[in-house]
């Protein structure tokens, strides 16, 4: 794969299906206008349509009577809600907000649309001022009020401020003949009714069975103070903004993906911690009763908390007979498996895989006893199986999750396969303390022995995983063999895996980066002796870390929106306020211990510093108070600046960028680590 494959790759979103028709929104970098593509496809079971032909649809949700399609699309700004009839015919638009609107959710009666937006004060992102002078004339950004920000978390990487454009809960008629009144001045076009104030940002609307309320998540105390603490909120559908939301259910820390199920039982994901140590804890599957006389319910875990760390990213829970189906993270793979309702902190090896075995599961839908599944391999970037399986699924018998039928449905990375794939192989390894680790190795052509990168992944608590990972590619088919780990402190082997680093950043996870790395370099097509080392977020830490501490090991580093000084990294962060705290305590010391900036005059390799303009979650203070420290110790080193992208530059940067960036590393690794040499 090289640099320019890029706009190979096509990326299936969350499925949705009812009865016969299989949606899926479809992404593509497209390189000559500098963006993504994305269209609806209709999936069949012999082939594939594009749905539509707009530039820019995703998210679609088909309606519970399998008349309706809701989605979103963006037509030159940003996304709106849209409705079409699932037999074909003309997207009607429902909304027209300057910031456009979240992932529609269709309520039990298929007549209504639940969504959040954000809501930005008058005056601001594009908005004209409320006072009557400037009526209708939106000031430029340079231009707008200043900000009088009083609490810790008033932005976000990737999002911006948060406290001037609250997000709010809508609920817009979405069905034809039920207009309740034009909205904006368009003849025809309903009005979205907002049902929360902005007195805080609320999310993931789940509608009740009876259609009467949507509940929500919100931070816990309605938001009164700093907190990562969430709680689920009832906001009655025809109630009044001004009237705050109900706590229905207290929960344990983080709630997300709440789904309403017909008894009223109420399943959602959730973490458990108390106060700020939010960090490297799994995600459970909990559920807890709905009662209607204001009482708040205490909910019970389902899952285990060791063993289980559900993907709430693939998709809420769904309910399947008297089970649930969910994605799970183990050892790399995002696996579908069903859990029982009545479950009892279950654990990993009790709950049945449904799919992902060897892959990752992306996103799901059910419908009766069908499941469709966007699932990501080694050689693509995600296609669509279709699951049927046995009769008992929606049996009072209960379904034991068998799978009956697993029918591949799409071939999306056709073309990417054609440029050229390289395999990756399962590698293990023992730490000098004897714990396993665990990861892959991506081999170029030829019998090498190739010059190796060691790639860390950020996070820490995140994976590599069975998908196809478009560096590696790049990588390999330059002639480089890639090592990649899961080392402690990593996601989807255990809880106690996760939290082994907690407080002790740069110990047992360098170990376990570089047993890794011994294991691939035993190998005999595998170079021990021309090795670099690289890595983004806390993997660019790492980078550093290994650099400063185990440099012999290395020809070069290049390190990418790295965490490098912990003290600045605190006041600048966007998380910077609680997630030190809590991986490293409040120790001054301990923080300049582990933080890399420390040791820069212990670097002698050869150093590349990557950084973005707009980066909120590692400010760009992190590069540059590295590459003035390399440069002042005279190491080799080069500070590479991309204007306007964020901390997710490498995944959802804009395509040029990306682009360059991989022409960047390659140029990088040819004069320091060239192959063939």
């Amino acid at each position: 794969m090289r640099p320019t494959d890029l706009a190979l790759t096509a990326v299936p979103g969350r499925p949705t299906l009812r009865g016969e028709l299989l949606l899926t929104a479809v992404a593509r970098p497209d390189l000559s206008g500098d963006t993504y593509s994305s269209a609806l496809h209709r999936v069949r079971v012999d082939g594939v349509d594009v749905w539509t032909h707009a530039d820019r649809d995703t998210a679609p949700a088909l309606s519970p009577d399998g008349r309706w399609v809701a989605f979103l699309r963006a037509e030159g700004g940003a996304p709106q809600l849209h409705v079409m009839p699932s037999d074909g015919g003309e997207a009607r638009r429902l909304t027209d907000l300057p910031l456009g609107a979240g992932e529609p959710v269709w309520s039990p009666d298929s007549r209504r649309l639940a969504f959040t937006a954000r809501v930005p004060e008058p005056g601001r992102y594009g908005t004209p001022r409320s006072d009557e002078d400037d009526a209708g004339t939106p000031p430029p950004p340079e231009a707008e009020s200043p900000r009088r920000i009083t609490r810790l978390d008033y932005r976000v990487d990737d999002v911006g401020f948060l406290r001037d454009r609250p997000r709010t809960l809508f609920v817009v008629e979405a069905v034809p003949g039920t207009v309740a009144g034009a909205g904006d001045g368009v003849p025809g076009r309903p009005e979205a009714f907002p049902l929360t104030d902005g007195a805080f940002d609320v999310d993931d609307p789940a509608w009740t069975p009876d259609g009467r309320r949507v509940l929500v998540v919100g931070p816990s105390g309605h938001d009164r103070v700093e907190t990562l603490h969430s709680d689920l909120y009832a906001v009655p559908a025809d109630g009044d903004p001004s009237r705050p939301p109900e706590p229905v259910v207290r929960c344990a820390g983080r709630a997300s993906g709440p789904v309403v199920d017909e008894d009223g039982t109420v399943f959602f994901f959730g973490t458990e911690f108390d106060g700020f140590a939010a960090v490297a804890r799994n995600t459970g599957l909990w559920a807890a009763p709905l009662s209607g006389d204001g009482t708040v319910a205490t909910p019970r875990r389902l899952t285990d908390g060791e063993s289980v760390d559900c993907a709430g990213e693939a998709g809420r829970p769904a309910p399947f007979g008297d089970r649930l189906v969910v994605a799970v993270r183990n050892r790399g793979a995002v696996e579908l498996r069903s859990v029982p309702r009545r479950g009892d902190r279950v654990a990993l090896a009790d709950l049945p895989v449904l799919a992902g075995t060897r892959a990752a599961v992306r996103g799901f839908a059910v419908d009766g006893s069908r499941i469709a599944v966007v699932q990501a391999g080694p050689s693509d970037t995600g296609e669509v199986v279709l699951l049927d399986t046995a009769d008992t699924a929606g049996t009072a018998s209960g379904h034991d999750g068998a799978v009956g039928t697993a029918v591949a449905r799409t071939d999306f990375s056709a073309a990417l396969r054609s440029a050229g794939v390289r395999p990756a192989e399962e590698l293990t390894a023992r730490a000098p303390d004897g714990y396993p680790v665990h990861g892959w190795l991506v081999l170029p052509e030829g019998e090498g022995p190739h010059p190796t990168l060691l790639v860390v992944h950020g996070g820490p608590f995140a994976q590599y995983d069975w998908g196809l990972f478009d560096e590696a590619q790049v990588y390999a088919s330059a002639g480089y063999a890639v090592v990649l780990g899961n080392p402690r402190g990593s996601a989807g082997y255990g809880e106690a895996h996760a939290r082994a680093v907690v407080g002790s950043f740069g110990t047992v996870d360098a170990d376990d980066l570089l047993a890794l790395l011994d294991a691939a370099t035993a190998r005999s097509d595998v170079s021990a002796d021309r090795v670099g080392v690289m890595g983004g977020s806390y993997g660019g830490f790492m980078t550093g870390w290994l650099a400063a501490h185990h440099g012999h090991r290395f020809r070069a580093a290049w390190s990418e929106r790295a965490v490098n000084a912990w003290d600045s990294f605190t006041g600048s962060s966007d998380i910077g306020w609680f997630f030190a705290d809590a991986y490293l305590g409040d120790d001054p010391e301990v923080r300049r211990r582990s933080s890399p900036l420390t040791y820069a005059d212990r670097i002698t390799v050869p150093f590349a510093v990557v950084h973005s303009e707009q980066d909120w979650r590692c400010p760009i203070e992190q590069a540059q108070r590295m590459f003035v420290a390399l440069r002042r110790a005279g190491t080799e080193t080069e500070l590479l600046v991309f204007p306007g992208e964020g901390h997710e530059l490498t995944r959802s940067g804009r395509p040029r960028h990306r682009v360059q960036r991989f022409e960047a590393v390659l140029d990088w690794w040819r004069r320091h680590l060239p192959v063939g040499e």
